[in-house]
């Protein structure tokens, strides 16, 4: 418990003296696992409330904007998204993430091309924007290329490389990735903002919540299952 402890607190500092100057501008109530494997590169960077990024060493979330003489990349991420691990975001122009967006593991997304096809040599010419609608659902491993637009509500199955505008409340699918159904717009759709509605502070509920659990797991015994673990480790 002592060492969950220490970890939340050590976590704490660095999301607010490492993590949160890297970004232009960062909302409140951001919670990041493992915040020091996050890699943030270049300005112009920013992201709303209730931001969660879970990142690891091996699948470390990656936020990168790349400048040149002729422009500026930019991404603004909304509030009340989902970033998980090994997420890579590249821009040279300008990706935008609508609110309550989800985007699963080892997704990436690039506003560019960074070559030409005939010229080689020099990078960021072919470019055009990302615009991911709100509370959109990116999974496994799925690609979004430039010029892309996503549509509210919308799946991206895991594995698709979308190269193609998706319209909203569709879940595309496939390389390229094509329409395979359609969501109901009339049905209630329960998104990411649901978690925290009526609390004052839902990641010290959280912490709460896995004390309980962890209740019996004493910092000797987190020890013992360090060095001489046993079958009930």
């Amino acid at each position: 418990m002592l060492v969950k402890k220490f970890q939340r607190i050590f976590n704490r500092w660095i999301i607010e003296h490492k993590l949160r100057p890297q970004f232009d501008t960062l909302g409140r109530d951001t919670a990041v696992l493992k915040p020091l494997s996050v890699n943030i590169t270049g300005s112009n960077i920013h992201a709303g409330d209730y931001l969660h990024i879970i990142s690891n060493k091996q699948q470390a979330v990656s936020l990168t904007c790349w400048r040149s003489k002729q422009q500026q990349g930019k991404i603004v991420i909304g509030d009340y998204c989902l970033l998980s691990p090994g997420v890579k975001i590249a821009s040279a122009n300008s990706i935008k993430i609508g609110n309550n967006t989800m985007i699963a593991a080892e997704v990436y997304i690039s506003d560019s091309d960074w070559h030409g096809l005939y010229n080689r040599v020099r990078p960021f010419r072919c470019t055009s924007p990302i615009c991911i609608g709100e509370n959109v659902w990116v999974g496994l491993r799925a690609i979004i290329g430039k010029g892309v637009s996503i549509g509210d509500n919308s799946v991206v199955g895991a594995g698709s490389v979308v190269v193609n505008d998706v319209p909203k409340n569709v879940v595309v699918a496939g390389n390229p990735a094509r329409v395979i159904k359609t969501l109901n717009p009339q049905r209630r759709i329960l998104k990411r903002e649901f978690l925290f509605q009526g609390k004052e502070d839902y990641w010290l509920e959280q912490e709460a919540l896995e004390d309980i659990f962890n209740k019996n797991n004493g910092t000797l015994h987190w020890l013992k299952s360090k060095f001489i673990p046993g079958r009930e480790d």
